[in-house]
């Protein structure tokens, strides 16, 4: 027997059912009904106040089915497909690992070796006492002026020992590296150039915090950023400098590296340019691994180029021996 609560509702079933639409639906629904509780008697038998009993045998096609559950999934339940394109993309990694000569540890320490030889000819220090004593002297700009560690950089062609002359002169010792990587394979360029210009950026953050003291990050990421601006402007004109001549090489050399000042002696822009032209013939004559071991042996003296430059080409030696026989022809 059925409870108060169910009878109730059990009493009112057989008016309903017997109507077309519900015995339809009976016939063609199967029935879910939640787990058994006490409060709800699905199991019971009722009887109504007319003598009618009904039991679940009285519908015919009333199934009782569990609620479907998703299985928890497992490696081993993983399709066949997305196996196979798993170990394809592990065979192409390894692949693409393998195929390069050189490791990645190696051409990191490679290329910090070339970069520190970059770097050297124009480093500088500035020293705490003087900051401390307010005894540092600065530009029109700005920027401070530090001590030049001896470098023939800053002696010959007048610059002061600053951190954007600093970052200049490296980066054109760079640009000559650069334009050497370039004959190397596609996936080996690529490499050398990224260390070399990340040894860079990490020196030049680190020479803002231990020299300059700028101990805010934001601050040293706004610099990094107009540098590195700097940096890709300078390959852009170095390069059509070498493709253009050496009118337009000075050019790119005077807008970068002196300010474009207009008081930059000219000798000093050809010593430049003809100590670029020298160190890419030189770098081009070497192989591969001799650059990657040796390529700074390529940066020559820059004082050697002066000398090279006050020497008169030989159609400028025709020119001068004419103006030289022009007075005494005259007083003849």
């Amino acid at each position: 027997m059925a409870c108060r609560s169910c009878g109730a509702g059990l009493a009112r079933l057989p008016s309903r059912a017997s109507s077309p639409l519900s015995r339809s639906f009976l016939e063609t629904t199967p029935l879910q009904l939640p787990s058994p509780s006490p409060s709800f008697c699905y199991g019971a038998t009722s009887r109504s106040a007319s003598g009618f009993v009904l039991t679940y045998a009285m519908i015919p096609s009333l199934q009782i089915t569990a609620p479907a559950r998703t299985p928890r999934r497992a490696l081993h339940t993983t399709s066949s497909r997305q196996k196979f394109k798993l170990r394809e993309m592990l065979l192409g990694r390894i692949a693409q690992t393998l195929a390069t000569e050189k490791s990645s540890y190696y051409i990191y320490g490679a290329a910090e070796r070339l970069y520190n030889a970059c770097a050297a000819p124009a480093d500088y220090t500035i020293d705490p006492k003087d900051r401390k004593a307010g005894k540092l002297q600065t530009t029109a700009e700005g920027e401070e002026i530090g001590v030049s560690k001896g470098g023939s950089w800053h002696n010959d062609l007048g610059l002061l020992p600053t951190f954007n002359t600093w970052a200049h002169i490296t980066m054109l010792h760079m640009y000559l590296l650069v334009v050497r990587f370039r004959c190397f394979d596609a996936a080996s360029q690529q490499a050398w150039q990224t260390y070399l210009v990340n040894h860079f950026f990490y020196h030049a953050e680190a020479k803002m915090d231990e020299v300059h003291e700028l101990t805010s990050r934001l601050i040293r990421q706004k610099y990094l950023k107009d540098l590195f601006v700097q940096w890709r402007g300078l390959m852009l004109a170095y390069d059509e400098g070498l493709v253009k001549g050496d009118a337009v090489l000075a050019s790119a050399v005077w807008r970068n590296l002196f300010k474009a000042r207009e008081d930059v002696d000219v000798r000093a822009l050809a010593a430049v340019v003809a100590w670029m032209r020298a160190g890419l013939a030189e770098l081009g004559g070497m192989t591969d691994d001799e650059v990657e071991v040796g390529g700074h042996a390529a940066f020559g003296e820059l004082t050697e180029k002066f000398q090279a430059v006050d020497l008169p080409t030989a159609s400028m030696r025709a020119v001068l021996e004419q103006a030289a026989l022009k007075p005494e022809a005259s007083r003849a």
